[in-house]
């Protein structure tokens, strides 16, 4: 328990050092906020006075701690683009990225663990080879190319899918707001029109986030399962006559998962990274088209709360990969 405290405040630590990093950046580029909100014959003084509404006319020192006494309370600022509270448009866009970026982790565990001990048993073999090459190639595609290309050979060629941007059809509105997960509002409002909308608008964005990070999950899970299957206590294992699949399920995954538990969980993170790329390609409203908005406008406080987002997320993910790692590994009491 000391072991996780200890943990957890040093992350906190972290996410309060990349808000301060964040903060400073944004104050020392060259343009101006107020300058972009003001119409295009606007004067100076009508910029300073935008400036002094925005706060930006104090010391960068006081800003920040005007910003720090203000997360504290939860409040985020509003936003210069949609001029809402940007903790507002955080709730309706959050819910969209996250429901792409679990989903596609769900399904980027479930492909790429099972592979990579497939080809780990089969070293050196014709299945081997074959996963280790299609996987791979996953990764010599950038994610947005391969997003376009998805679009092109089904939805405008094949015609597989009805629409190619979006989270639902536009004839179909949405069930009523609970989670914010399409996917779950939708069964619980009973609504299968919803449902299989939403799924085939989840297609071609999870495939692309899944083929572009596959090879590294099979690459990983595929090495670490290597290196166990050649320790000393698995091949005792063997000569006391247990079945194969014995050895494998109770003496190689449970100690092969140590390593993998831990790449995935950084996998999770660069995964939530490339949702924020493919969010444009597919025209999926979440932080990641919120994100380029904001920034083609300087929207300080909205490209600090999505900071602030991402941060948090890498937060959580690493702390809960160290439980993860400490319950399969008691041992694990440092670092």
């Amino acid at each position: 328990m000391i072991f996780l405290v200890r943990r957890l405040a040093g992350l906190i630590l972290i996410i309060v050092g990349i808000t301060l990093i964040t903060f400073v950046t944004l104050h020392l580029l060259p343009s101006d906020p107020a300058a972009l909100l003001a119409s295009p014959g606007a004067g100076e003084e009508q910029i300073k006075a935008i400036r002094r509404e925005l706060g930006l006319d104090q010391p960068v020192v006081v800003q920040y701690a005007r910003y720090l006494r203000d997360l504290a309370v939860g409040n985020l600022g509003r936003s210069i683009q949609t001029g809402q509270p940007v903790i507002n448009d955080l709730v309706v866009r959050l819910p969209a990225t996250f429901e792409l970026a679990l989903l596609s982790m769900a399904l980027y565990i479930v492909v790429s663990i099972p592979l990579g001990v497939l080809a780990a048993v089969r070293h050196g073999r014709v299945a081997d080879l074959i996963i280790r090459l299609g996987s791979v190639a996953g990764l010599a595609v950038p994610a947005f190319w391969l997003g376009f290309l998805l679009q092109l050979v089904f939805y405008r060629q094949l015609a597989v899918f009805p629409d190619a941007i979006g989270r639902l059809s536009p004839a179909i509105s949405p069930s009523p707001f609970v989670t914010g997960f399409y996917l779950v509002d939708s069964l619980l409002a009973g609504n299968l029109r919803v449902f299989g909308s939403t799924v085939a608008h989840l297609v071609m964005p999870v495939a692309v986030l899944v083929i572009s990070r596959l090879g590294l999950g099979v690459k990983l899970t595929r090495e670490s399962v290597l290196e166990v299957l050649g320790a000393d206590y698995v091949r005792t294992a063997r000569a006391k006559g247990l079945r194969e699949r014995v050895v494998l399920y109770r003496h190689v995954l449970r100690n092969a998962l140590l390593s993998v538990v831990t790449a995935l969980g950084m996998q999770f993170g660069y995964l939530l990274g490339n949702t924020l790329v493919v969010e444009s390609v597919f025209g999926w409203p979440g932080i990641g088209t919120y994100a380029i908005g904001s920034i083609t406008t300087l929207d300080f406080p909205a490209i600090m709360a999505v900071t602030l987002i991402i941060a948090v997320c890498f937060v959580i993910i690493n702390y809960v990969v160290d439980v993860l790692v400490f319950y399969l590994d008691p041992r694990v009491t440092v670092g």
